[in-house]
This record gives structure tokens, C-alpha cells and sequence, in this order.
């Protein structure tokens, strides 16, 4: 274990650049955690966002995500509630009830920080969706039974898929 003292080597708006003995790795700034939020309607079907990611330069598709405590008004708020914020601006829906999955490192050799696994059930669609100003998502809803079937054709048109799905539906399948 390395007990040298954390060396800052760059900070910008939203992440810290980090140096112990020879490891480098990142901190965000102004949250503390992110949320993802493994969601199905009424009908049983999986909700997924997909999103440009301009670290890959590609589309992703994911599982409803934010971060915790990233504005002032939502500093030390708990994992629920970011849930619910994060469900409601990126796709629409409310959720009638969260159970909190797992928490966990994003990528315990890159970054300090971490992210919780809700399950969101009983949505009701209030607003359009689509995220904030700075945010271009499209919801896709996908019948359970059919999700395999469609994560595998957007692999093969290119898109990328978050590795973190297959650990939300590995929660799902546990329901069945």
C-alpha cells in the first residue's frame, strides 16, 4: 500500500489529476458519486439511453446515469434522490419506487470515484426526456425478452454498449 501523500498535478472545471508515490489517477470535482439507474416500465420494458460520448468520440448506450451532488443545490443529496433527478431529466419518468442494487468503483485504477445501482420500477412518463442543454439523448425502450437481440445490433452498427448493462440485467434476470 502506498501511504505518500496525494500531489494535485492539474485541476479544471470538472476533474482533479492526481499523483501518489507513481500512480496518477482522477478525481471529480464538486460531486461525490454517480448514480445508475437499471429502470423498466409496466410493459417490461428495459429503458436505455444512448448519448455521444466525446471521450470515444462514438454513441454509447447506457443505462439512465448522473452524477451526485454536482450542482449547489444538490450538494450531499443521497443516491435515490439523484436517481430520481437523473431518471426524470434524461428520459421522462418518475419512478414510483428505488431499491438501491450495489455500489461500487467506477474504474478503481483510474478514477476515485464511485457510482450506485438502483432499480427504479412503477415509472410514469411526465416530461419528454432527451436530458439538459448540454445533453443529446435518445430513450430507447426495449422489450426485456428482446434486449440481447438489440444490444448486439447496435454493437454491430457501431455503437458502443456499456459494460455496466450487463450488470443491470444480470439483476433483472435474478427478478424472473
Amino acid at each position: 500500500m502506498d501511504d505518500s501523500q496525494p500531489e494535485v498535478l492539474f485541476t479544471g472545471n470538472f476533474l482533479r489529476v492526481v499523483r501518489r508515490g507513481r500512480w496518477e489517477y482522477v478525481d471529480r470535482v464538486g460531486s461525490h458519486g454517480a448514480v445508475i439507474i437499471v429502470a423498466t416500465t409496466d410493459d417490461d420494458r428495459v429503458v436505455f439511453v444512448d448519448q455521444y460520448r466525446v471521450p470515444l468520440g462514438a454513441r454509447v448506450i447506457e443505462f439512465p446515469a448522473g452524477l451526485m451532488g454536482d450542482h449547489a443545490e444538490h450538494q450531499g443529496e443521497p443516491p435515490e434522490n439523484a436517481a430520481r433527478r437523473e431518471l426524470l431529466e434524461e428520459t421522462g419518468y418518475e419512478a414510483g419506487s428505488l431499491t438501491p442494487l450495489l455500489t461500487g468503483p467506477a474504474s478503481s485504477g483510474l478514477t476515485t470515484e464511485t457510482f450506485t445501482m438502483l432499480r427504479a420500477r412503477d415509472l410514469k412518463k411526465v416530461a419528454p426526456g432527451g436530458g439538459d442543454s448540454t445533453e443529446d439523448i435518445t430513450v430507447h425502450e426495449v422489450p426485456r425478452t428482446e434486449v440481447e437481440d438489440w444490444l448486439e445490433a447496435k454493437q454491430r452498427e457501431g455503437v458502443w454498449i456499456s459494460p455496466r448493462i450487463y450488470s443491470g440485467l444480470y439483476f433483472l434476470s435474478r427478478e424472473d
